[in-house]
């Protein structure tokens, strides 16, 4: 039995039986099996849109040739008698606390939100009422802010092949599409995800493993550079190694472990608004049609030195999806992205933001405290503003110019938008930035200048990044580890996931 590598051109509305026709005629053989290794669109020329397929081919009359193989993430159980609390049950924190438990020890996991189930309800109710639930809501609870995102597995991080193999092989056993294995750019959706998430909770627990849903990690006890327990809102948990995996949204787990005398240091990140335009439109713009068969919606990526100091850039874009209210507390005001797998809504949004440095914003340099109370202050001025969560809004051509625009338009934000000038709410240094990167989007992107702008982009990563060893070991720690986008080493949910195994890993000796 041979093998060997083909490429294959298209029709972006192909058939099972036109994929095999096609492997058949350029592999030059009769009897094969085949299996997708990637595929992508290309969009270059709007009169040939079409899928790049990488296939592998198996036949016996092909000669030659060897799969390349990476081989599994194997984890060798061995009974361990010890504890680990893991804070956090997003990406990085769960598939620590899974790989963990894989191997032996006694993995608990701590969640300060609800349940998936429990916490759907709570935004549904949230965004009927406005009535913020703070354990059911977009920020906290079961699987992270990501269980209720795109779902988007795209990562840049290096050498986390076999990280990133384990994780997507338990996504797929986990009911995850099978095409997140081989797509370029995969997602799940937020509607894939809520299962995927509650199911792979399942699996932790049959082997053994422990999760406390509505539990908050208030404190960690510490002795000459040990934590020894971990006090929540239900006792103290004694632990033999702690993980904490908050994300970047959890402000006090921050300060508790600054007073803990955890070492973090001020960083790069980006702030700014989420941009919203029909969905009809960017698919226009990138295809020159308003439907192509066979792709569910289209996608744009967006770059721009800005005021070349500051880049700006889009981030998180939810084709198909909506913008939805991503408060951390009931005095925030904060927006982001999602979308479900068929990404079939009328709108398109994605985060619009310049890169910039906490001492930039404060004009001074500043501690890790106060990086975080000064964004902690713009995100309730946003909500001050508003008197609530409708979403202080304007139109893209009126950000430009600096006026304002009262019309409201239709939206996919469920709570409503308050014209505003977020040109002035907004930093001015962001906002020159901002000016100068729509300019260059609407020059890039047919029609981008007609969309609308909507409140506050602020979770794109942490301003703050914890002082760690390589392993992810906390510096002047025994067996305190940061993972996930919290640490700020990881963005996304495949490069957290792989954070929070590689610490696994390493506590484990694998």
């Amino acid at each position: 039995m041979g093998f060997k590598i083909i490429e294959i051109k298209a029709h972006t509305g192909y058939s099972d039986d036109d994929l095999k026709q096609l492997v058949a005629k350029k592999a030059g053989v009769k009897e094969f099996t085949w299996q997708i290794e990637s595929k992508s669109l290309d969009a270059r020329k709007k009169n040939d849109i079409h899928w790049l397929l990488r296939v592998a081919v198996h036949g016996p009359a092909i000669s030659g040739g060897e799969p390349e193989t990476s081989g599994p993430l194997e984890i060798p159980y061995q009974k361990r008698n010890k504890r680990v609390v893991i804070a956090g049950s997003g990406p990085a924190g769960f598939f620590a606390a899974f790989a963990l438990q894989k191997a032996g020890f006694d993995a608990v996991i701590l969640e300060r939100g609800a349940e998936v189930g429990k916490r759907e309800k709570g935004i549904i109710r949230f965004e009927r009422s406005g009535e913020f639930d703070p354990v059911s809501n977009y920020a906290y609870g079961e699987g992270g802010a990501g269980t209720f995102s795109d779902g988007k597995l795209t990562s840049r991080s290096k050498h986390i092949s076999r990280e990133r193999n384990f994780f997507i092989d338990s996504y797929i056993g986990a009911g995850a599409p099978e095409e997140i294995r081989y797509m370029a750019y995969p997602h799940v959706g937020s509607d894939n995800l809520r299962r995927v998430v509650k199911t792979l909770r399942e699996q932790y627990q049959e082997m053994g493993g422990e999760i406390r849903f509505e539990t908050t990690l208030d404190d960690l006890e510490v002795q000459h550079g040990r934590v020894t327990g971990a006090v929540t809102t239900g006792g103290i948990i004694p632990a033999d190694y702690v993980i904490m995996a908050p994300g970047h949204s959890a402000y006090e787990t921050y300060r508790m472990m600054i007073v803990r005398g955890v070492a973090f240091r001020t960083k790069n990140f980006a702030i700014g608004s989420r941009a919203e335009h029909r969905q009809e439109d960017i698919n226009r713009a990138q295809w020159g049609i308003a439907k192509l068969q066979g792709v569910k919606a289209a996608e744009y990526r967006l770059t721009s030195e800005g005021d070349g100091k500051h880049p700006v850039y889009s981030f998180c874009m939810c084709p198909g999806g909506m913008v939805v209210p991503a408060a951390t507390s009931a005095d925030t005001n904060i927006v982001n992205g999602m979308s479900n797998y068929r990404r079939n809504g009328k709108f398109a949004n994605a985060g619009c933001v310049a890169g910039i440095h906490p001492d930039q914003l404060a004009g001074r340099q500043v501690t890790p405290l106060e990086a975080l109370e000064w964004l902690e202050n713009l995100e309730r001025s946003f909500f001050e503003f508003s008197g609530g969560f409708e979403a202080p809004f304007c139109t893209i051509g009126d950000f430009l110019k600096g006026t304002e625009h009262a019309k409201i338009p239709e939206t996919s934000y469920p709570l409503g938008l308050k014209p505003a000038p977020l040109w002035n709410m907004l930093p001015q240094v962001v906002t020159h930035a901002m000016r100068e990167g729509l300019k260059d989007f609407n020059q890039r992107l047919r029609g981008y200048g007609n969309g609308i702008l909507l409140g506050l982009e602020s979770k794109t990563s942490s301003p703050i990044q914890v002082i760690r060893e390589k392993n992810g070991l906390c510096t002047g720690f025994e067996n305190l580890f940061m993972a996930g986008e919290g640490s700020g080493y990881a963005g996304g949910i495949v490069s957290s996931a792989a954070d929070g195994i590689k610490i696994a890993l390493t506590i484990a000796g694998v």
